[in-house]
Order: structure tokens, then C-alpha cells, then sequence
């Protein structure tokens, strides 16, 4: 029901606070006295797992629609590469070498904010997974252009708790790596790839597969880091193979800077194709 809309019916919120008030006794007490919608053993119940995924669906899905976001502009990248500040603490020369990765994204996510500030604060806004290294390189660059940025975190026993550059409001937290997905593409006018791991690669890979089947259309998608990426898979020896079209490759493009990336979506075959769903989610 809408705000538009005269509720006539008593609010559930009214009837959780009245539930706490009740007297103290064994019915009272009882696990199956709670109100359904707030007794969390009963939510977490093996059996109660569609409800769980239509909750993970909706609550972002609701709370970007009431912030306003029409398109956004996602970026994949590594929680281990960090800020070239921290260049030191990098475990591995690679990773320490792809410390400028976390620039090139600080700075194309603050070029996109402001461009999307001058035309339209609702379009084009920045998404990450909401963890450190890239996904932190572009809330934070967001955040210096004065926009907003979302973050799509998920609970994980590592590496994973919200940056402190997401804009609250559009900060959310999944359970389900499915649903987290599909929020990533459900908005998305392109998809940036930087250098990263299991994670970035899987990412990398649903999205490629969804427009390469026809079920996401084609938006601009750029793989940051041609050395990086030609280096950990043999694009062409796929091709070579069979196992994808020649056509295929030409999905994405290589960029290397900030730059490199801004040009190559404004000269995107199709970009006035933006989507605004997955077909018959």
C-alpha cells in the first residue's frame, strides 16, 4: 500500500509493539505465539527458503525504487587490491602492481558521478559488491563527486563488511549470491570489470553468458587490464575452438584508464539500449 493510499487496517507495526506487551506467561512464551512475520527461528526454517529469496528480492528492489535509481553502473574488481597508499601491504608484487587499478576505478567512478549529476543524479549511479579494494575504489569515488553509490555486500567469513564509502541508505546485505546478482544487472547501462579473483571471474562470466544467450541485452561491458586478462584466459583459443563464436569476443572491450573507458562508452555500438530488467525474472 502506498503512502498515496489511506491504510485502514490496523499496521503490522502497531501489532508488533502491542505484542511486547502482552502479559509474561507459558502461552505467551511459546515459539508459537510470535508473530510469523517477526519470529526470526520461524523465518530461518529450512522450509521457509522461497519466502527468504522473495525477501532478498524485494527489500532492494523496493528501498532503490523509493530512492529513485533508474540505471547504475556496476564494477566488479578484487577485495584484495588495495588503495596504492597501503601499496606495501600488498601480499603478492602482482597485487602490488595492481594497486593502479584501484585509482583507475576511484577515478572512473568519480567521472561518472559527475557526469550523472549534471544530467540526471537518478541514472548511471555506481554499484559494487560493497567491499574493500575495487569495489571500496568506487563508492569512494562516488562519494568525492558528491553522489551516491550502492553497495551489494553479502555475508561471507572473510574479507567481506560494508566500506565506509557506500551511501547508507543504499547499503544492503544478501544471504543469497543468486539474488545478489541479479540485483547487480536488474539496473545495470554497463558492466566494468577490474582485475580480481574467484569472485570477479564468476561475475564476469554469469554476465557475459546472460548477454551472449539473449537473455540481458548488450550493454557496454569493459574489462580493465588487457595484460591481466589475456594472461588468466585464452579468449581466442575459445573462439579457435568452437566453444564460442568469433562474434563473441567482440561482447567486451579491453581499457586500461579512467579515460580509456569514459571514451569507449560514449562510442558503444549499442548504448542508447539501456535495460531496466532480466526478461521474465
Amino acid at each position: 500500500m502506498t503512502e498515496d493510499h489511506e491504510n485502514k487496517f490496523r499496521r503490522s507495526t502497531e501489532d508488533m509493539i502491542a505484542a511486547r506487551e502482552v502479559p509474561d506467561t507459558p502461552q505467551t512464551r511459546a515459539p508459537s505465539y510470535a508473530l510469523a512475520f517477526a519470529d526470526d527461528a520461524f523465518l530461518a526454517r529450512e522450509d521457509m527458503r522461497p519466502v527468504r529469496l522473495q525477501l532478498e528480492l524485494m527489500k532492494p528492489e523496493l528501498l532503490m525504487n523509493e530512492a529513485g535509481v533508474k540505471s547504475t553502473i556496476v564494477l566488479f574488481g578484487g577485495a584484495r587490491i588495495p588503495d596504492p597508499v597501503n601499496k606495501a601491504t600488498a601480499r603478492t608484487e602482482t597485487l602490488a602492481e595492481l594497486t593502479k587499478y584501484y585509482d583507475e576505478a576511484r577515478k572512473f567512478a568519480r567521472l561518472i558521478t559527475e557526469r550523472s549529476l549534471a544530467k540526471d543524479p537518478c541514472e548511471n549511479i555506481i554499484a559494487t559488491g560493497g567491499g574493500p579494494g575495487v569495489m571500496e575504489a568506487g563508492n569512494r569515488g562516488a562519494q568525492e563527486a558528491g553522489g551516491k553509490s550502492i553497495g551489494l555486500n553479502i555475508v561471507l567469513p572473510h574479507e567481506q563488511a560494508p566500506n565506509e564509502y557506500v551511501t547508507p541508505e543504499l547499503c544492503f546485505n544478501f544471504h543469497y549470491f543468486a539474488v545478489r546478482k541479479m540485483h547487480f544487472l536488474m539496473r545495470a547501462s554497463a558492466v566494468c570489470v577490474f582485475p580480481g579473483g574467484f569472485g570477479t571471474l564468476d561475475e564476469m562470466f554469469e554476465a557475459l553468458t546472460l548477454i551472449q544467450t539473449g537473455r540481458m541485452a548488450r550493454v557496454p561491458f569493459l574489462l580493465f587490464g588487457r595484460a591481466f586478462w589475456e594472461g588468466i584466459i585464452n579468449w581466442q583459443a575459445l573462439a579457435d575452438a568452437g566453444t564460442i563464436a568469433q562474434d563473441d569476443l567482440k561482447l567486451f572491450r579491453f581499457v586500461e584508464t579512467a579515460e580509456e573507458a569514459i571514451a569507449a562508452l560514449d562510442d558503444w555500438d549499442d548504448k542508447g539500449k539501456k535495460r531496466r530488467d532480466i526478461p521474465g525474472r
